[in-house]
């Protein structure tokens, strides 16, 4: 690649491309309306989409499309060119502001949770100018909401645009109190480090389960994993650091910042991180990323895997979202300031986060609540499905000490009281980092870590926007109503402190006994995706999403629909996977082994009695059981498909798909894993663990 600075963004009609090709007065109402989400009027659509399509056709774009995030996990596209017939047979590329801010995509087959039927097949596409258009393949790609003919958002990003308006309404309330009329919004950000697995696309080809699930279903664990911790920040090999550089400079044309790479803990796996940006940008930026590693992987012969589980005793993948609240003037309101006062604003942000996660912290867990997700939270390579907030030694005590109302000797040894003008300097990185926390406090942000490998992080963040937005609706009436506002913030700090101490914890996230003690603590431990469900459509956490109009109940529910229904069919499908290995390739493969072995030993016999034929008998003797045993269980497993297919209720078929068909799924797990470390590699039909793992050298 050329210069870097040349080529960034060099695919997006970013804003100063915008200020290039657009009038001035048309620039500037676009920029406002960005900034302070205002709608734009017809004729300023009309003008900023003749100058996008001139634009993207100088980058090669003949088609244009809508680009939207249904309820399926991945991104969406209906293409449409620019092209049209004049009467006189010739062609002309047009764009009309219309086809700009509007599209009409069919939303019969997208998820629903039983907002549309089949046959209300409208929908509508709504222009988001505050993530910019883009060129990708050929096509200009415009963000959009995605919404019902009735009006219910169908998508991703239109709650996650609603939760960041929630919250900036309610942060400025707050601000507003400290005396800060500059501040006009406050966007919450996020910055999402992305892992995965890469590996040589010979073998993937010969995986059933990868190309179906997405992991595998088998797989007896090879004489080296991780163990050595040998491959974490290692030197990276050629093929992937090919891969690596022809990511970032696809990346960075569509204005992504991928800034941080390297290996990770396990053999073939390896992590990405972006600079950060508003939370809106950051998830389209890594639904991007998704795609594209994906795209440029299979460029290089290899296949990036992005399921949170793909081996099994190895470490799985997640996706570390790093959030804050910034004003539009560039303060961090989760930065500890310079000055007393700076600092009582940063505690109440603060406790603001600690209410929101101790009041919700069942709706967070929802939100990273996948059937794959389900392998990892817990395994001790993850954060337990305990939600609880590390704020490190420094704030700890502090924390501490607002809560028995005691002086605290700072890092200067200086003691202080809590109050808007007395509160001193807080250090920045005075702790540890606590990589065993689900919720840790790391400086200026906060770093969620129990997102999966392979989601949108827009569920993550319409839950954290919303429950903090709340917190801090319930901190400015209370504020707003006070007499004397430094006493009243006093005592609110400390009163926050106290109701939600339990949700604070720097320990071992790992350790057993911090599940022991979190349930003493009353704290929720929702090990399964169907044990955390329910809790979605609770009143209380409806309540939530209706009062900051984030989601109507409606919505909530057909959300919940979705996720049980999204649970059952990835347990089903994986089910029948297996089903399907087993008895066409495995049983067949090991039966075929165990036939070889007795007219081997036959065949030895014939030729002397005194001939040693222990290992040929020990080996059958154990693969007859091992194939009994696995005939057995694939039976089992058969019946309870079909009958998972008489239950009507989704909860009721989520919890039969984790009671059932995933129990005998591990079951017969352990027979075919077994069988795979007895039976002849020349026989096994599969690329095994150490095939795979370490296939890109």
């Amino acid at each position: 690649m050329s210069n870097v600075s040349e080529t960034f963004g060099s695919m997006v009609f970013s804003p100063a491309v915008m200020q290039a090709r657009l009038p001035h007065d048309v620039y500037k109402k676009v920029m406002h309306a960005i900034k302070h989400d205002e709608r734009l009027t017809p004729e300023i659509a009309g003008v900023v989409a003749n100058a996008m399509k001139d634009w993207a056709i100088e980058k090669g774009a003949t088609h244009f499309t809508h680009w939207f995030q249904p309820m399926t996990g991945v991104t969406a596209e209906k293409h449409d060119g620019f092209i049209h017939a004049t009467d006189d047979g010739r062609a002309i590329m047009e764009f009309s502001g219309k086809e700009l801010i509007q599209g009409e995509p069919d939303a019969s087959s997208f998820p629903s949770g039983g907002l549309r039927s089949t046959f209300e097949a409208r929908g509508y596409t709504a222009w988001d100018p505050t993530s910019y258009a883009f060129v990708k393949d050929g096509v200009l790609c415009i963000p959009t909401a995605f919404a019902s003919y009735t009006g219910e958002a169908l998508d991703k990003k239109t709650p996650l645009l609603r939760s960041m308006q929630a919250l900036s309404k309610q942060a400025v309330r707050i601000l507003r109190l400290f005396g800060n009329t500059e501040v006009g919004n406050v966007r919450a950000t996020a910055g999402a480090e992305q892992e995965y697995f890469l590996i040589d696309k010979s073998v993937y080809d010969k995986r059933e389960d990868l190309i179906y699930t997405g992991r595998t279903l088998f797989g007896a664990r090879p004489p080296k994993g991780q163990e050595l911790d040998d491959h974490y920040f290692g030197a990276i090999k050629p093929r992937v650091s090919a891969f690596m550089k022809d990511l970032n400079e696809e990346l960075w044309k569509l204005g992504v910042v991928a800034k941080t790479e390297h290996n990770e803990v396990a053999p073939a796996q390896h992590e990405l991180a972006p600079v950060f940006s508003t939370v809106n940008i950051a998830a389209d930026h890594n639904q991007l990323t998704m795609e594209l590693m994906r795209t440029v992987a299979k460029r290089h012969g290899m296949e990036c895997l992005l399921h949170e589980k793909p081996f099994a005793g190895v470490n799985g993948s997640g996706k570390h979202n790093n959030w804050s609240m910034s004003t539009d003037t560039g303060e961090n309101l989760l930065e500890p300031g310079d000055t007393p006062g700076q600092n009582a604003q940063f505690l109440l942000f603060l406790c603001a986060v600690l209410k929101a996660v101790n009041d919700y912290q069942d709706l967070l867990r929802i939100s990273v609540a996948t059937a794959g997700n389900d392998h990892r939270l817990g395994a001790n390579e993850a954060p337990p499905a305990i939600l609880s907030v590390y704020v490190g030694d420094e704030l700890a005590a502090v924390l501490d000490a607002i809560q028995h109302e005691e002086q605290y000797l700072g890092s200067g040894k200086e003691p202080f009281k809590i109050g808007v003008s007395v509160l001193p300097r807080f250090p920045k990185d005075s702790t540890d980092r606590n990589r065993t926390s689900s919720f840790a406090f790391t400086g200026n942000k906060f770093e969620f870590r129990m997102p999966g490998s392979s989601q949108s992080i827009s569920g993550a963040n319409i839950t954290l926007n919303t429950a903090v937005a709340e917190s801090l609706r319930i901190f400015a009436d209370r504020l707003e109503a006070a007499e004397d506002m430094d006493a009243e913030l006093r005592q609110l700090i400390h009163d926050v402190v106290c109701e939600n101490s339990r949700i604070v914890f720097n320990g071992n996230g790992y350790d057993d006994a911090w599940v022991a003690e979190a349930e003493k603590r009353g704290l929720l431990n929702l090990r399964t995706t169907p044990e955390a469900l329910p809790y979605y459509i609770k009143d209380k956490n409806i309540k939530l999403f209706e009062t900051h109009k984030v989601l109507t109940g409606t919505e909530v529910h057909s959300r919940y629909e979705i996720m049980q229904e999204n649970y059952a069919k990835t347990i089903k499908i994986e089910a029948m996977t297996m089903a399907d290995m087993v008895r066409k390739d495995i049983l067949p493969a090991v039966s075929a082994y165990t036939g070889d072995l007795a007219g081997d030993a036959a065949a030895k016999k014939a030729v002397s009695d005194a001939v040693d034929i222990s290992y040929e008998t020990m080996t059958i003797s154990r693969l007859s059981e091992l194939l009994a045993l696995a005939t057995k269980t694939v039976g089992v497993l058969d019946a309870a498909i079909v009958e998972s297919g008489t239950i009507a209720g989704v909860e009721e078929l989520s919890n039969y798909c984790r009671d059932k068909l995933f129990a005998t799924m591990n079951e017969l797990r352990i027979y075919v894993d077994e069988m795979e470390t007895i039976t002849s590699a020349e026989y096994w039909p599969y690329p095994s663990y150490g095939e795979m793992l370490f296939s890109v050298r």
